[in-house]
């Protein structure tokens, strides 16, 4: 099996950093730590106007969620654009 990570949502932060959408592993354990590691990469470094982390949807993949974040600076992001990101 292949076991694979992709982002749920590719705000513009995401589009301009080197991650990519999709990416596969042989073992679960490797597309669980990678999953892990990039959300928490990506919640420390980007914009700070989202949370990302990861979930596990089905046998073989997981995804990276985008959550606003409630601590942001700023007026929140509903309309679905943070500014400087364009997320």
């Amino acid at each position: 099996y292949m076991y694979t990570v992709q982002m749920e949502h590719q705000c513009g932060c995401f589009k301009r950093s080197e991650f990519e959408n999709e990416k596969s592993f042989e073992k679960q354990q490797d597309a669980y730590n990678y999953a892990n590691i990039a959300s928490e990469l990506m919640s420390e470094e980007f914009c700070g106007k989202h949370l990302f982390f990861a979930q596990k949807t089905d046998d073989n993949a997981f995804v990276i969620r985008v959550a606003e974040n409630p601590n942001a600076s700023g007026s929140s992001c509903s309309t679905g654009s943070c500014g400087p990101c364009g997320c």
